[in-house]
């Protein structure tokens, strides 16, 4: 999807160009895209809606404008992210990207967005740049663990399988059933796709291959027995 940025879209004032973003990402991030009107936007900026149109043509430039705005803020966000973790474990690097880019995503309601009825080509816009802005970098991030030989798995079924538990996390109820923070569950999804959910026992001598079992009491007796 092309877009055109507030400098092509405005005929006047960049200022009040901005103005109008800002008071859009308000009302579209409290109420919802659809549940705002344009009439809802004159009102709250105390201007024409023929002032509106005079810098965005319709409410999908509009909307375009302020995911522009949103995204780079999300990936500044990444950005800071990966920074303030150089250096530290992958683990750490990993945790750090992944609760970072699931808060961002959570808070511009990308899962919805994507997820949702409305406009076709503005739900395949949002995918193209969380793909560019969110999961080329997560790729990059599995295949340098890889490489590492940190990730025995094939980087891109990490990859695969985080997206799919990101997006259904953002839009699931578990934070308010399990009365969870949504930090709590993302370190949690990060360490069930990263180092599996069932740790493996220590391996037997006569074993070829490690089980991942979890171990009993029974289990625990017969290894110190006779």
């Amino acid at each position: 999807m092309e877009t055109q940025s507030v400098s092509e879209v405005s005929d006047g004032d960049r200022q009040h160009a901005d103005a109008i973003v800002r008071a859009a990402g308000r009302l579209f991030f409290a109420s919802g895209f659809a549940r705002t009107s344009m009439d809802d936007l004159a009102r709250e900026l105390g201007m024409s809606k023929k002032t509106i149109y005079r810098h965005f043509p319709d409410k999908r430039s509009l909307l375009t404008a302020v995911l522009d705005e949103q995204f780079a803020v999300v990936e500044a966000t990444l950005t800071a992210a990966a920074e303030d973790a150089e250096g530290q474990p992958f683990r750490v690097r990993a945790e750090r990207f992944l609760i970072a880019a699931g808060s961002e995503l959570g808070r511009i309601g990308a899962a919805q967005l994507t997820a949702g009825r409305g406009d076709v080509i503005l739900r395949q816009y949002v995918e193209q740049r969380v793909d560019a802005v969110v999961y080329r970098r997560l790729d990059e991030l599995y295949r340098e663990g890889h490489r590492q030989g940190l990730l025995p798995a094939p980087p891109e079924l990490l990859s695969e399988i985080t997206r799919g538990a990101l997006e259904r996390l953002l839009t699931s109820q578990l934070p308010r059933e399990l009365d969870w923070t949504a930090a709590d569950l993302l370190r949690a999804t990060v360490d069930t796709v990263l180092y599996g959910a069932i740790r493996s026992a220590r391996p037997r001598v006569d074993e070829e291959r490690p089980r991942a079992v979890i171990p009993t009491a029974r289990d625990e007796q017969e290894e110190v027995g006779p």
